[in-house]
């Protein structure tokens, strides 16, 4: 089966619909029709799924719905300027500042339908917004909806310069923001240099910590175990640490009784090969 995948905003999460027979690429403009009225969205992605994948199997086939066509001229003029977007986010935020929330107000999607406003918002927990919900829909007349996004997704609408001297991925080529652990920082043995070297402008770890993971994870299995007892080249130790990168392990040389004599040299696992 072939679906779509087609993001509203690039803090919306991402929603399949079957093609129709359309010929759709990455990046075209459809508009849609969702649960909540019609809409206009880009094609982030497209997937051929076989029946009894298990990425099909937690979809809710029966209520896919189709995409309508692809975005004509005449439909990007339903589109709000920069001055009519910032003029409503202006307005949403003075009417949060009345209650005093404890929320930041980000981005604001506009229905394709214009019969309602998404207002994209982060905080530090659940907020209780159900007043400023009922102020912001006398205000605008429309449908009002709030969505909690994370701070990650403020970064991604925001945009700005990584580390790198690019701009930051998750403005440009990425339209899924992955989870990023810890974990992957040690295996790659960075996670020393500190967090402020390792972090994104989002505060979070770095989202191109995940592109190397599966080339350090198979590395990393060629490693002999940390405490492991090797000889080589007529000496004998017990390895201390690793250097995946360079498939190099440093060993604690044994004395003539066995014991660890304190003298750690660097052992390249290549070192036999021509």
């Amino acid at each position: 089966m072939e679906l779509v995948s087609i993001q509203f905003s690039p803090w919306d999460k991402i929603y399949y619909f079957h093609p129709n027979n359309l010929l759709l690429k990455i990046k075209d403009k459809v508009i849609v029709e969702t649960e909540l009225g019609k809409d206009l969205g880009e094609v982030v992605g497209i997937s051929v799924l076989e029946k009894d994948s298990q990425e099909l199997a937690g979809l809710d086939i029966e209520n896919i719905k189709p995409v309508l066509r692809v975005a004509e001229e005449t439909d990007f003029e339903k589109i709000p300027s920069k001055e009519e977007k910032e003029k409503v986010l202006n307005e949403c935020k003075q009417i949060k500042d009345n209650y005093n929330l404890p929320m930041k107000i980000i981005d604001v999607h506009f229905s394709y339908d214009s019969s309602r406003l998404t207002f994209a918002f982060i905080a530090d927990g659940r907020i209780d917004f159900r007043e400023l919900v009922k102020d912001l829909t006398k205000n605008f007349g429309k449908t009002i909806r709030l969505q909690q996004i994370g701070i990650r997704d403020e970064a991604k609408i925001m945009g700005d310069v990584g580390h790198c001297g690019k701009e930051i991925c998750c403005r440009g080529h990425l339209t899924e923001l992955n989870s990023i652990s810890s974990e992957m920082a040690e295996l790659q043995q960075c996670s020393h240099r500190g967090s402020d070297r390792i972090s994104g402008i989002c505060g979070r770890l770095m989202c191109c910590l995940a592109y190397e993971q599966k080339g350090y994870e198979e590395l990393a299995d060629k490693m002999p175990a940390i405490g492991k007892t090797v000889s080589f080249d007529g000496n004998r130790g017990v390895i201390v640490s690793h250097n995946i990168l360079n498939q190099s392990v440093r060993v604690n040389l044994f004395n003539e009784k066995g014991d660890e004599t304190g003298t750690i040299i660097n052992v390249s696992l290549n070192r036999n090969k021509k």
